[in-house]
């Protein structure tokens, strides 16, 4: 989700640069390492990016990107804290130091980039804004939405994209606007609207928590681009390399067909490729400030791209979502590592 930039969040925003600018200046790498701990900005509550269940386990894709860092950087991918954060605070607290990452469904867009003092990472998951309607409707696309009310959220670029959309295909809308998600779900399922939107990923977790989820179907028009990626602040290049392959070495493994079942037998392979991702050749991780099996931990930990894509989110969660072009770009889609060597 994406709320829109306002006066008092480009106050706060250029009062906590001055504060990130001194963390990212002390060198992020050296500071989890002093502390033992990576602190993770989180979702406070997405299931398939970043949820705590009753105990305090967090599970999600996002999460799991924030283990894998930990495994490269302290060998042992438990050593994560994980901080909630809504979509207005969550720009403030990687500003000012508070997280050393942020991973939570984050849109990678140029007003962020560029004025926020952030740099976003590769995304974990290209997503983009769908629609959810009720299977009783009958409707199979959002082309047949005319003259229909949708409940969204106020004040979010997806309320945006929801009057461009109806726009762009002359059609009439109702918009039902709500302060939080939670209050636009809702209100959804009480059938005070025909069609709720959000991000696709955020529809197809939504939708485990309405009354009765299988009464529900996602429309398969996606009318926007969201492209989600972890990020970290500017000004600290280590560390952005460090978040950046860490994510790529997960994609690598996948495509030379590493997993955290097999990465132990892997090390006896041949192909120079593996023995590099591995550490067995080479210094792959001096340059970095890590160890030589950082992307070995990583895998044997935390898993490949394809691992972690399918527990959380893929057919081995509740969310079954497809890879699409979360896909490898060998395999249709458009998720590609960075050569490591």
């Amino acid at each position: 989700m994406k709320l829109r930039s306002t006066i008092l969040t480009g106050l706060l925003a250029s009062a906590a640069l001055a504060c990130g600018a001194a963390a990212a200046s002390a060198g992020t790498l050296d500071t989890v390492k002093g502390k033992g701990q990576l602190t993770c900005g989180a979702n406070t509550s997405l299931a398939g990016f970043g949820i705590p269940d009753d105990k305090g386990q967090w599970t999600g894709l996002d999460v799991d990107v924030c283990r894998a860092i930990a495994a490269a950087v302290l060998g042992d991918s438990k050593k994560v804290k994980f901080v909630p954060l809504d979509a207005k605070n969550r720009f403030t607290a990687l500003q000012s130091g508070e997280v050393d990452v942020l991973s939570r469904n984050t849109t990678a867009t140029s007003s962020r980039a560029s004025t926020l003092g952030l740099i976003f990472g590769p995304p974990d998951y290209y997503d983009g804004q769908g629609f959810m309607v009720k299977t009783k409707l009958g409707v199979n696309s959002a082309k047949d939405l005319n003259g229909a009310s949708v409940c969204v959220q106020q004040g979010t670029t997806t309320e945006l994209n929801l009057a461009d959309f109806f726009r762009s295909n002359n059609m009439k809308y109702e918009s039902v606007a709500f302060q939080s998600e939670d209050e636009a779900l809702k209100a959804y399922d009480t059938g005070r609207c025909d069609a709720f939107t959000t991000d696709a990923s955020g529809l197809y977790a939504e939708r485990l928590r309405l009354a009765n989820p299988n009464d529900n179907v996602v429309l398969p028009e996606i009318i926007s681009k969201e492209p989600l990626a972890p990020s970290v602040r500017q000004g600290d290049d280590q560390w952005y390399d460090v978040m950046a392959y860490t994510f790529y070495a997960m994609l690598d493994a996948e495509e030379l067909g590493v997993t955290s079942k097999n990465v132990d037998d892997m090390k006896k392979s041949a192909d120079p490729n593996i023995r590099r991702l591995l550490g067995v050749e080479g210094e792959q991780g001096k340059g970095f400030g890590l160890s030589n099996d950082w992307a070995y931990n990583i895998i044997k930990q935390v898993g490949n791209y394809g691992e972690v894509f399918d527990r959380n989110v893929g057919e081995g969660s509740p969310l079954k979502i497809k890879r699409g072009i979360n896909a490898l770009w060998n395999k249709g889609g458009i998720q590609y590592g960075m050569p490591i060597r």
